[in-house]
């Protein structure tokens, strides 16, 4: 069964998110606050928190950074209407998606279970164990991205983008093309989400990723992976 941590202050809220998620049959804890959010976080074996962002103790965004540095649990964020802001930055702390409130139950119960399926997905059988395109390496069998020799912490949708890139060097991949191979049919963001987590990847494999030689913009297209040039 899998186990959920809902962490939001608004008591009525949570209750009704915890009522809809066990009769999905999931397990599932509240923390009301943040500083027992981030508790629960440590000590609880989650599959997948649910965070809102306004938060007493310590808000959502230190909450999701702190998970980032610690682990891999998707999470999904709770954000104000209209907060672009705090969607953008929640991204760009790590989190898997995003929910505005007020939202529709039945959405939100939707995203979960698109959250939990992309994170248990099987690699496929056509997959090589191995990738290399410069200096950077996907492991595929220990599920790892080495840069420079040196492993780099990538979630799920970062890796799943990378390999993209890497199944296909120095060709120019459409936007539309990265979100429907890397979110399948469960993307329902805007396309600028897919900018966060281009930024964020930029930041782990790129020497300068204000200049990146390897994720490459091509304009009015999307973007383009080259191998960038490699250290001797």
């Amino acid at each position: 069964m899998k186990k959920i941590l809902i962490v939001e202050d608004e008591r009525p809220m949570a209750e009704a998110i915890e009522f809809n998620l066990k009769k999905e049959g999931f397990e599932v804890d509240i923390a009301l606050d943040g500083e027992k959010g981030w508790k629960m976080c440590q000590d609880g074996d989650y599959d997948l928190i649910l965070l809102d962002l306004m938060l007493p103790g310590m808000d959502g965004m230190e909450i999701c950074r702190r998970i980032r540095q610690e682990q891999a649990t998707p999470v999904i964020i709770l954000t104000a209407k209209g907060a672009d802001v705090d969607k953008i930055l929640g991204l760009e702390m790590g989190a898997d998606d995003y929910v505005t409130k007020p939202f529709n139950m039945r959405e939100l119960m939707a995203r979960v279970r698109a959250v939990l399926r992309r994170a248990s997905i099987e690699q496929p059988e056509q997959e090589v164990g191995r990738l290399e395109v410069g200096d950077i390496v996907i492991d595929g069998d220990r599920h790892e991205v080495i840069v420079d020799g040196q492993v780099v912490d990538v979630p799920l949708m970062e890796y799943r983008l990378l390999e993209l890139f890497m199944r296909n060097p120095g060709k120019a991949l459409a936007r539309d093309y990265l979100i429907g191979k890397a979110w399948e049919s469960d993307f329902y963001g805007q396309t600028k989400t897919l900018d966060v987590h281009i930024r964020r990847l930029r930041e782990k494999i790129e020497k300068d990723p204000a200049n990146p030689e390897h994720i490459v913009t091509v304009r009015g297209v999307g973007y383009r992976f080259e191998a960038g040039k490699k250290n001797t």
